[in-house]
């Protein structure tokens, strides 16, 4: 009766993560460039259980063969955990702001910008120009560039499908620096809408030929969350969470029948 009360637990736990992440995905629906969060659970080995009134082995006539005189009834589960939580980078669709600092990329990459901890990564494209002609996030960190930090005079700049920063006078400004990794999904969110590589996703590095994306100025990425369906998974969530409970509650009573008619022959 104990191991059903491990199991509920386990059951609660895994299903407590998944919510965790159906609230977060629905809290950021509207931040632009926003991917959601996938929990994955794993189920513990399960035990194959025998009869126990038999035991041994019986051999056939004629000594054919032999058998295993206990029968096996069925597997008992152990309960789940969480296995892994990771990000789905499929491209969001687009909104048009006709605000010359949005660019939206069309296709996977991730931009460059300069923070206190270190060179980060966001697919968050809506800037704004800051003090000295910055291009910042709206955190505001430095949007970088192939040659660092990018400035521009004013947003009349325009950017072509290359990611090329073009001013009104037709000079090149800089290039958008746009990363790739050999694992995104495992990439870490820092919050304000940045990542961080890390051993599993690998390091950053440049994305050209094929791998870069386009660019389209005027629009931003909306997030990757459909609402409906982070909804019913909620609700999933919670029918489970219940069940789960119940389960706890059921072994419990049954523990303090057992005490009580052990206490009761004693």
């Amino acid at each position: 009766m104990i191991r059903g009360w491990y199991t509920g637990a386990s059951g609660m736990n895994a299903q407590q993560n998944r919510l965790d992440a159906i609230s977060n995905n629905l809290a950021n629906v509207d931040t632009a460039g926003y991917k959601r969060d996938i929990t994955v659970s794993k189920s513990f080995p399960e035990l194959l259980i025998r009869r126990a009134n038999f035991d041994g082995v019986y051999d056939i006539p004629n000594g054919m063969c032999s058998a295993d005189a206990a029968p096996v009834i069925g597997k008992v589960g152990l309960g789940v955990e969480t296995n892994e939580n990771y990000i789905d980078f499929t491209q969001g669709s687009f909104k048009i702001s006709n605000t010359k600092t949005d660019i939206a990329f069309t296709g996977k990459g991730f931009y460059s910008v300069q923070t206190p901890l270190g060179e980060r990564y966001t697919r968050n494209g809506n800037f704004l120009i800051g003090k000295e002609g910055i291009l910042e996030t709206k955190d505001g960190y430095p949007v970088l560039g192939e040659k660092g930090i990018i400035r521009v005079s004013d947003d009349k700049f325009t950017v072509n499908e290359d990611g090329v920063l073009i001013s009104e006078e037709g000079e090149e400004i800089d290039r958008f620096k746009v990363v790739r990794f050999d694992n995104e999904r495992y990439l870490k969110k820092m919050g304000e809408s940045l990542y961080s590589s890390n051993d599993i996703s690998g390091p950053a590095h440049i994305a050209e030929g094929d791998e870069r994306p386009g660019f389209l100025q005027g629009y931003t990425e909306t997030s990757n969350v459909n609402v409906v369906n982070e909804m019913v998974q909620m609700i999933e969530v919670n029918r489970a969470y219940e069940a789960n409970q119940k389960t706890i509650q059921s072994e419990d009573t049954m523990m303090s029948t057992l005490w009580s008619k052990v206490a009761t022959l004693n």
